[in-house]
């Protein structure tokens, strides 16, 4: 026996308890022992086995440390037929959570008893594949076409409850796992219950898969594994069960051998590596218990939202009682979307909006304050006005912290006595629900400072990257530089349009003329407005059509025109007329002649622009590691999760041909498609941006 599985028998119940921390991951050992123990119980004469876990959870799902290295028997499909084939009656007890393969294991079993708080569900379409030890060739047997499509091709968790409703689940129990399971295998041996083996139940009748696989594939914008898990589902209605087995391993076999598992495998590890800095290793984050927020529009509303629902007591400042008193009121519109979620009770309301926030028109509130940021216009003259008070009312070591998008924090902080307690904690909009944080650290940021922008991210549930200081940091800047290109394929012939629909097929949530629209014509039309008082490079190419839009009032969604005409509601997004007379009359005026674009260039000169800022923001140190480029376009920018990130994608591209092709645009434009020196670099030392995450 192995020791991720301890074996004993209590009376006629054989007990397999995996002991595997922290999340009893199904790793070698835990497959040997499964089976081992099952092999035991039989020779030993046991009625029924008991399959739970010790700690926190049951079987959380595959060991990520054998990602990529090649698989050892017993394969999790074979352990998953054993248990199953048993003549003992096997129950799993199920508590924490059971995922992909941990439920793969309770749908082997022949009854299943969990928890209340128990969660669970088959996550494999997150990572780019579906699950493969038997998910959908038992789930349909057990509960059906319609809820197994919806349980699989989501890969979301199941509550307990839920669970229980869809017949996932035999029974409920308060207790720890093992007593209930105990208990239940005791009843059941007493009931001389049959075995109840999932493999043998009729599977459902067959219906219109192609219809079924067209529909996950477009709502999926292209993400394949949902719906290659719908022909896994398809093989469990038509194919006999071994047969469907076999079918389920071809179809896991194809997803593993795709890009966008590989995009999503880097995803996943990722996330989890941004927020692991050398430079934070033994250092204590500052205490973070009362925050103040200065500015309670739709951003600092927002954050004021994110920080009462992960345990601050927060102080508002606004400059009147009546602006406060509409900033409380979006704050309790940001709540009540919590509340309605069932995220938070009616109760936890009250506590939130009633207790946990403070009101106030004087900056004298901040006194006390762990920690404030201002969340003003974005303007410099503006926020060096906040710090200077905020230097004068804040407490020696509080964290004074700016929201800025695009100023430069060193400038602010140098308006300060304390620059070393001054950061960038830079929020996307809206606060409380997007993930993404970008840190950013000025010269003299002290490290506890940077260790309680990270600290803050956690408690609120953030993503949270560190950046450097420059214009528009890494995510803005980069914005800009894919922006600027979109905006030069329209001087020269393409369409904000087919630019959007481009992009849209490539995956993105939305194309950028649409996001534009979304966030405020405005926004870029005050950033050009800055760039052109500081001064534009003579080499730079200039365009007038978007700033003719704003001056004619058109700032998108929010006042009913943009690229788009909004004025049969903010989903209508029918062409705005008056767009391409305004773009056409920017060409003449320059003279160009327009030239079509396919979708396919418009896609790679668009990538290549992102790539390459990407590459100068790592290679200048803005951006340490090229995950956190990725990080920050998949959190904040709407890249599609399955490519990976920009430099994911461009390493499975190939970084060659992508620096060719700049190369030969930058024959036409220097300027612009000036290689990054990093790319160059990478290219001619033969390696790619994942050899950077390493180093």
């Amino acid at each position: 026996m192995t020791e991720a599985i301890v074996y004993e028998k209590i009376g006629d119940i054989a007990v397999l308890a995996a002991n595997n921390p922290p999340v009893n991951a199904l790793g070698l050992a835990v497959r040997q022992g499964l089976v081992e123990g099952i092999e035991r119980a039989e020779k030993e004469g046991a009625k029924a086995v008991l399959i739970y876990g010790e700690g926190r959870t049951f079987f959380a799902g595959a060991d990520i440390r054998e990602f990529g290295k090649p698989p050892v028997g017993p394969f999790l499909p074979d352990v998953c037929t054993r248990i199953e084939a048993s003549p003992l009656i096997v129950v799993s007890a199920l508590h924490g959570t059971a995922l992909g393969g941990g439920l793969e294991i309770a749908l082997a079993s022949h009854y299943r008893i969990a928890v209340p708080k128990a969660r669970m569900g088959l996550p494999e379409v997150l990572i780019g594949v579906m699950p493969g030890a038997g998910g959908t060739q038992r789930l349909p047997r057990l509960i059906g076409i319609d809820k197994s499509l919806d349980v699989i091709t989501s890969g979301r968790q199941v509550g307990a409850k839920e669970a229980l409703e869809l017949g996932i689940l035999d029974k409920i129990a308060d207790g720890e796992p093992r007593e209930i399971g105990l208990a239940y295998a005791q009843e059941l041996i007493d009931a001389n219950a049959p075995r109840r083996p999932v493999s043998e139940m009729p599977a459902p009748a067959p219906v219109d898969f192609d219809a079924l696989y067209d529909a996950v594939l477009k709502k999926g914008r292209g993400l394949l594994a949902p719906a290659v898990a719908v022909r896994g589902i398809q093989a469990c209605c038509e194919l006999p069960f071994a047969e469907g087995m076999k079918r389920e391993r071809e179809l896991f076999g194809q997803l593993m051998n795709t890009d966008q598992r590989q995009g999503l495998i880097h995803a996943f590890f990722a996330e989890r590596a941004v927020g692991k800095l050398p430079e934070l290793e033994g250092v204590a984050p500052r205490p973070l218990n009362a925050i103040g927020v200065i500015g309670g529009g739709t951003m600092g509303a927002g954050i004021a939202t994110s920080a009462l629902l992960s345990g601050l007591k927060v102080t508002l400042i606004e400059m009147s009682p009546k602006a406060a008193e509409a900033a409380k009121g979006r704050i309790a519109g940001n709540l009540q979307g919590a509340l309605k979620r069932g995220k938070i009770s009616p109760e936890k309301f009250e506590e939130l909006t009633e207790k946990a926030l403070t009101l106030a028109i004087d900056y004298e509130a901040l006194k006390d304050a762990d920690l404030v940021i201002e969340a003003v216009f974005e303007e410099m003259s503006v926020k060096k006005e906040v710090f200077t008070k905020l230097d004068a009312i804040c407490k020696p070591g509080a964290v004074l912290a700016s929201n800025t998008s695009y100023l430069n924090v060193n400038e602010i902080a140098a308006v300060t006595s304390r620059p070393a307690d001054v950061i960038g904690l830079h929020f996307f909009s809206p606060a409380h629900v997007m993930k993404l944080l970008e840190i950013v650290v000025a010269d003299k940021t002290a490290p506890d400072v940077v260790a309680t922008g990270f600290a803050l991210g956690g408690k609120m549930g953030k993503v949270s990257v560190r950046a450097g200081v420059c214009d528009g940091f890494i995510g803005n800047r980069i914005l800009s530089t894919y922006r600027t290109c979109a905006d030069y394929m329209i001087l020269d012939g393409a369409s904000p349009y087919q630019i959007d629909k481009a992009l849209e097929d490539f995956g993105f949530a939305m194309g950028p003329y649409a996001v534009a629209d979304l966030a405020g014509l405005d926004i870029g039309w005050a950033v050009r407005k800055r760039k052109r008082a500081e001064g534009v490079d003579p080499r730079a190419r200039d365009f007038t059509y978007a700033d003719k839009l704003c001056e004619d009032g058109h700032f998108g969604q929010k006042t009913g025109m943009g690229y788009y005409d909004y004025s049969a509601g903010p989903k209508s997004r029918v062409p705005n007329p008056e767009v391409m007379p305004l773009i056409e009359a920017d060409r003449a005026a320059q003279g160009i002649t327009a030239r079509a674009f396919t979708d396919e260039e418009i896609i790679r000169r668009y990538m290549a622009a992102m790539v390459n800022e990407a590459a100068k923001v790592v290679g200048e140190g803005i951006a340490k590691r090229p995950l956190d480029v990725d990080v920050t376009l998949l959190y904040g920018y709407g890249f599609p999760r399955y490519r990976g990130g920009p430099l994911k994608w461009a390493d499975m591209q190939g970084l060659p041909a992508l620096l060719d092709d700049i190369k030969s645009w930058a024959e036409d434009d220097p300027y612009f498609w000036a290689p990054a020196p990093l790319l160059e670099q990478l290219v001619t030392e033969g390696r790619n941006f994942d050899d950077l995450n390493k180093d």
